[in-house]
């Protein structure tokens, strides 16, 4: 622990750098043991990406969560008891809770209590960049605490009035209310004049290809723009690295086209976030064709490209062209394929895989390596060949010179 504190120069005091939490779920009936460890290995990474370090996990089988401590009576007790005796700071539930179950667990523990979406949105907050960036994130927190306003003021209670509630404390709820729609209409306004200036600069880029690529969050897309385009965009291991969307003009065999690099996916993202980034992701719903990258080394990429391909229908994008491309294969032949086998064995096992996908998709799988630049002229080749195509359709009276 000696090593998480440092003397605060300003203050005189110690201020701890790294926040301790443990992690909470509850296993419904509809969820496989498997499904909600991988559910909290994600909700992990998330805490880790925000700057928490996860010290336990707590999870119960329960057929409907407690409506007053989300887990049972027993369990709220022993997460109670390992946190007093470990000092944990924060405790991550991997579900959205009231703001009366975050009120009781606070009191009860006395620790900063957070769930999957507040967690989401902190991170967004922390990683926004941009104008609009900024406006979308601080737009999507206040449609998330509007609805929980009233569970915060239940200190109150004892002064609302009867059958009407005319307390002082329903007053105290409805200026709060008040402000927070006024804060809301106001983002949105300010949303909509970045909105327009992002849509002049995006009929500003002339009559060329837009291809964009999409994807779970941290499968490689950041990665796969800098193999593609020579360009500098952030690459980290963590959750959303990539919040702002950066659009590059690419060059495959001289024909030109535009790339953009978007907003990673994930399962559970909130409502409220989806609805204020749908602004930059009009990037995708406009684009020619989408390239979805796949972390085909994730033990649960199968339910990735259906998280994705349920957003993109949310979106309206799911009628665009898609390219899909199963990035990672030097972690998936490392993860997947036994060190002894012979390589004409791991060869068959990769084509098998390969011809699976490519009856999937009808002929429309790539499989690379973005780090390692393994299979990216094939991916060229199969850009170049859409991508043509496109300009024939799109733009018919464009003289081409590639």
């Amino acid at each position: 622990m000696a090593n998480e504190w440092n003397l605060g120069e300003k203050k005189r005091a110690l201020v701890k750098d790294i926040e301790t939490a443990v992690l909470v779920s509850v296993v419904s009936q509809e969820q496989s043991m498997e499904q909600a460890v991988e559910y909290l290995d994600e909700l992990e990474f998330l805490a880790s990406t925000a700057g928490a370090q996860v010290k336990q996990r707590f999870m119960q089988k329960l057929r409907h969560p407690d409506n007053r401590t989300f887990v049972g009576k027993g369990k709220a007790e022993e997460i109670n008891q390992y946190v007093q005796e470990h000092d944990i700071d924060i405790i991550i539930f991997d579900d959205d809770l009231t703001a009366k179950q975050v009120g009781i667990l606070e009191e009860k523990t006395e620790r900063k209590i957070l769930d999957r979406s507040t967690l989401i949105l902190d991170i967004f907050a922390a990683r926004a960049q941009t104008a609009q960036a900024k406006v979308q994130v601080e737009l999507a927190q206040m449609q998330y605490l509007l609805p929980r306003l009233r569970g915060m003021w239940d200190h109150l209670e004892r002064q609302k009035g009867g059958i009407g509630m005319r307390g002082p404390g329903e007053k105290e709820i409805e200026t709060d209310r008040r402000i927070v729609r006024d804060k809301v209409a106001l983002l949105k306004k300010r949303l909509d004049k970045i909105d327009l200036q992002a849509r002049t600069q995006r009929k500003n880029r002339g009559d060329m290809v837009r291809v964009s690529l999409v994807g779970y969050t941290n499968v490689g897309k950041s990665t796969l723009m800098n193999a593609l385009g020579k360009s500098e965009v952030l690459v980290e291991n963590k959750l959303f690295a990539t919040l702002d969307t950066t659009v590059r003009k690419v060059v495959v065999d001289r024909m030109p086209f535009l790339l953009s690099d978007t907003v990673g996916f994930i399962r559970k993202l909130p409502h409220h976030l989806v609805e204020s980034f749908k602004s930059t992701l009009d990037e995708v719903r406009e684009s020619d064709l989408l390239i979805q990258v796949v972390d085909v080394s994730h033990p649960q990429y199968l339910e990735h490209i259906q998280v994705v391909n349920k957003t993109l229908k949310g979106l309206g994008a799911n009628e665009i062209p898609m390219l899909y491309v199963f990035n990672k294969m030097d972690l998936f032949k490392k993860n997947n394929l036994d060190e002894f086998l012979l390589e004409e064995e791991r060869e068959d096992l990769c084509a098998e895989l390969e011809a699976h996908w490519n009856l999937e998709t009808k002929g429309n799988a790539c499989f690379i390596s973005a780090t390692e630049n393994e299979g990216l002229d094939d991916l060229r080749i199969r850009l170049k060949t859409l991508i043509d195509a496109l300009y024939v359709k799109r733009y018919p009276y464009k003289t081409r010179f590639w």
